[in-house]
């Protein structure tokens, strides 16, 4: 697929959805095609599915529109997913794909290995938003559609941080913001700006850290009746897994958080020796060499012993290699 007109031709009827726990990437292409179907397509009739995303979107125009519960009045010709790796990975809407008369998946995890009838999967590519960025008309780009696909592409790329980030990547982001948006608030607001109860958490993940494998891997943990405590949830915890990355040393780091009795979120980061996606893979999840993630089952300490020894895997074939 070179455009996105190919698959808008004779569409009535079109449903867009995204991941579970929708970050940065997921909320800005899901917009920003979203908007871009609003603006130049009037007559399909479009509606975005996400799973309650964070209040930090709110810059985001329309945003009010995503609807958080599928609907039960509406079958899909076209149905197009944004920034989802598998299909086990899609929020609210798997019955409304299964029916869609025709289905796309549109995305950037190298794990992806094709579930819809067209799959447009760039793994190399540093975000959704820039993927998608590439199958707009870049004259049709309008300051709305530049802030959503802007969001995306800075969440992924931690605020161009990253090493996915390319010459390309950062000539993109420049086209966008010849658009007038405001980015530096898009940058605070969204990405960097903490609550108070947002940083002591982080605080106390950061001080009951633990440090194995010679220093090589950190592991940053929060127990279910601790979120209670703090009264936060998954969403308040973005942030953390990145600043435990950056201790001195350190190859890998892990962040889990109990979702449930014994279930946990795992997000993993590395800082290169480690295919961090590989690990996310054989338990599950997906994602990309630096930065993965899965859900896992067992105790905290049962998830970091089977983390710890992939780990080691890859630690130890390097160091013969």
């Amino acid at each position: 697929m070179k455009n996105i007109s190919e698959i808008l031709t004779g569409v009535k009827t079109m449903g867009i959805g995204g991941h579970i726990r929708p970050d940065g990437d997921c909320v800005g292409s899901c917009m920003a095609l979203y908007l871009y179907v609003k603006t130049y397509y009037p007559e399909i009739d479009v509606r975005v599915y996400l799973d309650h995303p964070r209040p930090v979107f709110s810059h985001i125009d329309r945003i009010g529109e995503i609807r958080t519960e599928p609907d039960d009045d509406v079958s899909f010709d076209l149905f197009v997913t944004c920034d989802v790796s598998a299909l086990n990975r899609l929020a609210l809407v798997r019955e409304a794909f299964d029916k869609a008369e025709k289905t796309v998946c549109i995305d950037h995890h190298a794990t992806n290995g094709g579930f819809a009838d067209i799959n447009h999967v760039e793994g190399e590519i540093s975000s959704c938003c820039e993927v998608m960025y590439g199958l707009f008309d870049s004259e049709k780009i309008d300051r709305s559609i530049a802030a959503a696909s802007y969001t995306g592409m800075i969440h992924d790329t931690g605020v161009f941080q990253y090493s996915s980030t390319t010459p390309e990547t950062m000539r993109i982001a420049g086209e966008l913001m010849k658009t007038g948006f405001e980015f530096s608030k898009i940058i605070d607001h969204s990405f960097y700006e903490k609550t108070y109860i947002q940083n002591q958490v982080m605080g106390r993940v950061l001080a009951e850290s633990i440090m194995l494998q010679h220093g090589k891997f950190i592991v940053g943990y929060l127990r279910r009746k601790d979120m209670d405590f703090y009264g936060v949830d998954g969403k308040d915890l973005d942030g953390i897994v990145s600043q435990l990355r950056l201790t001195k040393g350190v190859e890998v780091a892990m962040f889990l958080y109990e979702i449930e009795t014994q279930t946990f979120k795992v997000s993993l980061r590395s800082n290169g020796k480690v295919d961090v996606s590989k690990i996310a893979v054989y338990f599950g999840g997906g994602g990309h060499v630096r930065a993965a993630g899965c859900d896992m089952q067992g105790s905290v300490y049962d998830v970091i012993n089977n983390i710890s020894t992939e780990i080691d895997r890859q630690l130890s074939a390097e160091q013969e290699a």
